[in-house]
């Protein structure tokens, strides 16, 4: 009999780097539960997985909100029996300098990037024996985002707190749970690429590669961590920022 297929939560999988993740995971054999706010990128994305022969289920709910998660990973642990990643990716950028934003803009920053990520990991925890957690970062994590990133301060102190999110959980949850972060650089996205407008040949100049990265490129890597067996890499932080960041 073919292995049973493992079962694997995006949130923020309707588009961009969770969609490319949702879809990867589901070409290399795992069935998907889609979180995001908006109806129709769910449904689109959700058909898109369903055409690779995966099961999927959608959701329409903020990651701010930590009783639907809760909610949410009991109902997919009780009709599919198993619940075995997590991708806690939604976010939400932030190109607003110390001095103009304001303290809800910086709130819901810091809530849909960090606290999404514990409200996530909590809800998954009662029903995941085992299984592996990828915290979605950014590599602006370590760099505090140059002058031309798209997102300034708020977006950088949420993603360097996954880190360490990443690095504790790796300690308190193993040998059962593997948890590891990704980093992308530079990613062409729906939302980035209104963001970026015509500034790409800034943000790409110094990128080894030549190119800005892709979604399939971050999902590649997040697959890599969350199906890979055996796997003896946990609290771990990932780079996928083609050689941008090179010393």
């Amino acid at each position: 009999m073919p292995p049973e297929r493992k079962v694997a939560i995006v949130t923020g999988g309707g588009r961009g780097i969770g969609r490319g993740c949702a879809l990867d995971l589901a070409a290399k054999g795992a069935d998907v539960v889609l979180v995001d706010l908006i109806s129709g990128d769910l449904a689109r994305t959700a058909a898109e997985i369903e055409a690779l022969g995966a099961r999927v289920l959608t959701y329409e709910a903020d990651v701010a909100d930590h009783a639907a998660a809760a909610r949410i990973a009991g109902e997919v642990h009780g009709r599919w029996g198993r619940l075995d990643i997590l991708v806690n990716n939604a976010d939400k950028s932030q190109p607003k300098g110390i001095g103009e934003i304001t303290e809800e803009e910086f709130d819901r920053t810091i809530t849909v990037n960090l606290k999404g990520a514990f409200n996530w990991t909590q809800a998954v925890l009662p029903v995941m024996a085992t299984g592996r957690i990828v915290m979605m970062s950014s590599y602006n994590a370590y760099t505090g985002g140059v002058t031309s990133a798209v997102s300034r301060f708020a977006y950088t102190a949420a993603k360097a707190g996954l880190l360490g999110m990443t690095r504790a959980l790796a300690k308190e949850l193993s040998p059962h749970v593997l948890v590891n972060a990704v980093c992308p650089g530079v990613i062409r996205t729906e939302l980035t690429g209104a963001m970026i407008g015509g500034r790409e040949a800034e943000l790409t100049a110094g990128i080894s590669l030549g190119r800005m990265g892709t979604p399939a490129d971050v999902a590649q890597v997040v697959s890599f961590l969350a199906l890979s067996e055996p796997c003896f890499v946990t609290g771990q932080d990932i780079s996928v920022e083609g050689g941008q960041w090179v010393t």
